[in-house]
């Protein structure tokens, strides 16, 4: 029998569509997708929240690019009258280059002054010029491709102190300890210290080189496993440049260094051999290491890279004192051997070495990852905190700030 007029739309219910996958994803993030000025501080943010290509085919996307794509279109954001601020890239303007090479410069004035002076002078000069080169150094750190946003772990300056004056006192110190001594003022050396207050301009040139490169392959790359395979080899030929440069440093401070104390260029390893070259290269490649970590967001890891160097000069250290006590010789065995194979400066360039590989290792994972360059490219999500939670509330897997 025909249905009465009225009850023909309730004989034939409505068809609803397909449930919507990316609906819960946009309310989880939508503080995130608000503030974002492009898909790829999205990208970043979800990233770091553990989103993973897979996880975005779960929402019928193909990789997080296109999840993020989608989240940008559908969210409104806040200010977007406005219209999206433009991501630019930094130049490398003169004020950093020129902060950066002002350590050196300070250096090199300071050894000339010390040269011509005389006396209690030479100690004043000595002094002034440190403080003028840390205070350059610090100028170049708050400045250009070095700078980093964010507080650094609180310790890395306690042991990059410790690292430095190591390099300066330590091998003597050593040779003392194991002589019997100390008997009176250890000598010291200040030929890798020179060589790394050098080192801030071809390190503020290769991260410059690093955040640039990264930022167009991540502008170009569709995925994250791809951006992942084409920055690696881009991190490792940025730190064997680096390393290449120091090397030049180290043989030209060690030579001009020879050449002052004998009248001619002698040795331009030193007097420790080849094994104080090698010490301050691995000094200057662990420094430069934890300072790109903590660039790119990753401070407890760079932390704990120079905390672990530390750690292997201090037991090395100890362990010649503690041989001194009845029944405990073998304790210095280890370091015994390792300075009768390679001098004292082995066992800072093993220590430094160990360490630098380490947070390599590290680094050629995070920095990988596309929100270790994406906040670096002027769209770190702004919360206006540091509080180490996400935009959704929860904390980031990686125990970075936020998103980014």
């Amino acid at each position: 029998m025909p249905l009465a007029p009225g009850r023909a739309g309730a004989a034939a219910p409505s068809r609803r569509g397909p449930a919507d996958p990316v609906r819960a994803l946009m309310h989880r993030h939508r503080e995130l997708c608000e503030r974002a000025v492009d898909p790829l501080e999205i990208a970043a943010g979800l990233e770091a929240h553990g989103v993973t290509d897979r996880t975005a085919a779960r929402f019928r996307h193909r990789d997080v690019f296109a999840l993020a794509e989608e989240l940008y279109a559908r969210v409104p954001r806040a200010g977007d009258s406005a219209g999206p601020v433009p991501v630019r890239e930094t130049p490398a303007h003169a004020g950093w280059i020129v902060y950066a090479l002002l350590p050196g410069v300070a250096c090199a004035l300071t050894a000339a002054g010390i040269e011509l002076a005389t006396g209690r002078v030479s100690l004043v000069v000595g002094v002034a010029g440190a403080l003028v080169v840390a205070v350059t150094l610090a100028l170049c750190l708050r400045h250009g491709p070095l700078r980093a946003e964010g507080r650094p772990a609180p310790a890395a300056r306690l042991w990059v102190c410790w690292l430095l004056g190591y390099a300066v006192f330590g091998d003597g110190l050593l040779g003392e300890l194991i002589e019997g001594g100390p008997d009176g003022p250890w000598p010291m050396d200040a030929t890798t210290l020179a060589a790394l207050a050098a080192a801030p301009a071809p390190a503020a040139w290769c991260a410059h080189l690093l955040a640039v490169r990264a930022r167009r392959k991540l502008a170009v790359s569709r995925g994250t496993e791809a951006f992942g395979a084409s920055v690696r080899p881009l991190l490792l030929g940025v730190t064997g440049l680096f390393v290449g440069v120091l090397v030049c440093f180290q043989i030209a401070v060690a030579a001009v260094a020879a050449a002052g104390a004998s009248g001619a260029v002698g040795s331009v390893t030193g007097g420790s051999g080849p094994a104080a070259l090698a010490a301050g290269v691995a000094l200057g490649a662990l420094l430069f290491l934890a300072r790109l970590l903590t660039v790119h967001g990753f401070p407890r890891p760079a932390s704990a890279g120079l905390a672990a160097a530390a750690a292997l000069q201090v037991t090395a250290l100890c362990a010649v004192l503690a041989a001194r006590l009845p029944g405990c010789g073998f304790l210095a065995r280890p370091v015994e051997r390792l300075v009768d194979a390679g001098g004292v400066g082995a066992v800072p360039a093993v220590a430094c070495a160990v360490a630098a590989l380490a947070l390599l290792v590290h680094a050629t994972a995070a920095l990988s990852r596309t929100s270790a360059h994406a906040a670096r490219n002027g769209t770190r999500t702004r919360t206006g905190t540091d509080d180490p939670k996400g935009p959704d509330g929860r904390d980031s897997p990686d125990g970075r700030h936020g998103p980014h």
